[in-house]
């Protein structure tokens, strides 16, 4: 039954006292239930029973800003610097910006905001959330399944931009010039500013960045074909080293995490757009940008192009991975959550669309280099694309070329630092929601350690195949079809007019026809054909065996087994009589669904009572007019 006619959100005053217990970190306590039982033991007998251990206070930010800061530090991070320019030059450049931009405005800021609402409406994590809708429980444990393998190959990323950044430290960059042991190609020196030189050989021409990257960090370009080759060792060590030291952050809790967000958000800014002016002024920039900035419309049709899409948006957004829930759960009941939403979304836009131009423009260099107009040929489109064009730039600084390569470097630390903390946020939240008595750092060395065991499967050499494999299987669908079981969850089972209530309960503001069409009609519409068509027509990871494809449908499913086997388990507990009514009940919110706090549910059951909408501005502009009508007849 909904909040509105929930009797245990409040109970008698005396038993609401007596009980003296209230939310904590696991979601809502006994409290609820004493609340709604005037006939629990008291007096005497309350004191015969053995006292329940007083329940811990769940955190909260200090500040609304830090709660600010930490959402633009896990939403606006790798996703946005290190995947979306290598997502958009694998489809297309132009081709890819419009549906991108497009998906972002009907998919990701309604999603963003409703995930706002209701972990800061309920102070749950991402799987208690679903105390909404105990029968969709499972959509948390699936996207649990995804937030992890993200994690793993975000750490593994991180990795990568430490080896980088110690190799800044010498001089002249090591990726600067050719290596006379890279044979099989003809290497052009990245410092390079002049006119390519003449090969009288028809071998590939590549950039020194390019073959210091696959042939000196991951040794990718030394596998022959069908090999997979061991851990490289250095980058083994910076994973380690980066798992320590997250673990290190996550055991101070949220608050800890909350102080280092303000330097976790801000700082990359001040690299990227200095990196920008530099980077725009390069010979052949320009065409580069074109190539990014030219729609082909032709695109539009593509089905695989806007699959990328909505998952580019997921990852520039970390939306229907459970982070922005986690969060939110954490903020004070009446924080402007959709002031936070907007800022946090269009910045979002401003950095993919930033640090797209950046490496395009890099591109049309390396092409301007390598007299090639096809940049496909130029650089291969692949996850490490990141970590070929910028050192490229960096290798042409004519002054301080090591400070700038150690400042950009240390800015990927801070962005994956910041996106892989805010996830593990989530994964932590949730557990402690469902099993309250886990210790913290417990969990975190637990994580920390299962975390650098799996990692080292993406610092092989065969890392970048292992990371697409796993994030198109593992990551894409699964988040995609989980935003479509939330999605209905939400604003289906729990009901468009519930949501709109609570959003005007919690911040006095009205939820418009927009908002409420997206949530309901258009957002999941869209994902579930950009879901049918992908599965259908979307290519496959390129270098994979067939027997391995096989897998990553089987780990798809996995994935997915949750949601049935949770909705399973909550119809089975119920007691009604058929199949249809446990069905119904099950797909009600629990008894202690609402708000935190008995003051805040008196309030809120008070509210829904006499629950009134506020009238649109379109409505008021009416009466209005209706007004002066009746007056001007009068008069005349």
């Amino acid at each position: 039954m909904s909040g509105a006619d929930n009797p245990a959100f409040v109970g008698t005053d005396d038993t609401s006292l007596a009980s003296g217990v209230h939310r904590t970190s696991t979601g809502h306590q006994n409290g609820s239930t004493l609340a709604a039982n005037p006939l629990a033991p008291v007096g005497d007998a309350a004191k015969a029973e053995k006292p329940e251990k007083p329940p811990v206070e769940r955190e909260k930010w200090d500040k609304g800003v830090e709660f600010l800061m930490s959402c633009i530090a896990l939403s606006v991070g790798l996703g946005n610097v290190w995947k979306f320019p290598s997502t958009a030059f694998r489809n297309g450049g132009g081709a890819f910006v419009i549906p991108y931009l497009i998906v972002l405005l009907v998919v990701g800021r309604p999603i963003y905001y409703l995930e706002m609402v209701m972990g800061q409406f309920s102070s749950r994590g991402s799987v208690k959330v679903y105390d909404v809708s105990p029968i969709m429980r499972g959509i948390g444990i699936a996207q649990m399944v995804s937030i992890c393998v993200v994690i793993v190959y975000y750490a593994a990323t991180i990795a990568t931009a430490i080896r980088f950044f110690i190799a800044s430290f010498e001089s002249p960059l090591p990726w600067s010039s050719c290596d006379v042991t890279w044979t099989g190609f003809n290497c052009v020196n990245s410092s390079n500013t002049g006119p390519t030189p003449a090969f009288d050989n028809s071998l590939p021409v590549k950039t020194s960045a390019e073959l210091y990257y696959t042939h000196s960090i991951t040794g990718e370009g030394l596998l022959t074909e069908g090999e997979f080759g061991v851990p490289d060792w250095k980058l083994t060590l910076c994973l380690l080293f980066i798992w320590v030291a997250m673990t290190v952050m996550m055991i101070k809790g949220i608050r800890g995490s909350g102080k280092v967000a303000y330097f976790l958000a801000l700082f990359p800014y001040v690299v990227l757009i200095s990196f920008a002016v530099y980077a725009f002024t390069l010979e052949g920039a320009g065409e580069g940008l074109k190539y990014f900035i030219t729609p082909d419309w032709d695109e539009l049709l593509n089905a695989n192009v806007w699959k990328e899409a909505v998952s580019q948006c997921f990852f520039s957004l970390s939306i229907c991975f459970g982070g922005v829930i986690a969060f939110s759960s954490y903020n004070n009941f009446s924080n402007n959550i959709y002031r936070d939403a907007m800022i946090i979304s269009w910045l979002d836009t401003f950095t993919s669309l930033l640090s797209g131009a950046l490496v395009f423009s890099i591109i049309g260099h390396l092409g301007h280099l390598t007299n090639e107009t096809d940049y496909t040929k130029v650089v291969y489109p692949g996850s490490g694309l990141t970590f070929i064009t910028y050192p490229d730039a960096l290798a042409k600084f004519e002054h301080v070329p090591n400070l700038f390569a150690l400042l950009f470097f240390f800015m990927l630390l801070t962005l994956g630092v910041g996106s892989c903390t805010g996830l593990i946020n989530s994964v932590l939240t949730a557990l402690h929601d469902s099993v309250p008595r886990l210790k913290s750092w417990k969990t975190v060395c637990v994580i920390g350690v299962v975390g650098f065991a799996l990692g080292l499967l993406f610092v092989t050499p065969s890392g970048s195949k292992m990371l697409d494999y796993f994030d198109y299987y593992g990551v894409q669908f699964v988040t995609l079809t989980s935003a479509i079981f939330e999605l209905f969850a939400f604003c289906w089972l729990y009901g468009i007019r519930k949501l709109a209530r609570d959003i005007q309960f919690m911040l006095n503001r009205r939820t418009g026809f927009i908002w409420r069409f997206c949530w309901r009609f258009l957002t999941p519409i869209l994902l579930i054909v950009v879901l049918v068509i992908g599965l259908v027509k979307s290519e496959r990871p390129k270098g994979i065996d067939d027997v391995y494809h096989v897998l990553g449908w089987l780990i798809y499913v996995g994935a997915l087994v949750p949601i049935p086997l949770w909705a399973w388990f909550a119809i089975r507990k119920r007691t009604e009589t058929t199949l249809r009514k446990r069905i119904v009940a099950a797909s009600q919110p629990l008894s202690d669904w609402g708000p935190e706090g008995l003051d805040i549910r008196k309030k809120y059951l008070e509210f829904c009572s006499n629950y009134t909408p506020i009238e649109s501005r379109w409505a008021r502009l009416r009466r209005v007019f209706r007004r002066n009508d009746k007056s001007y007849r009068v008069s005349v």
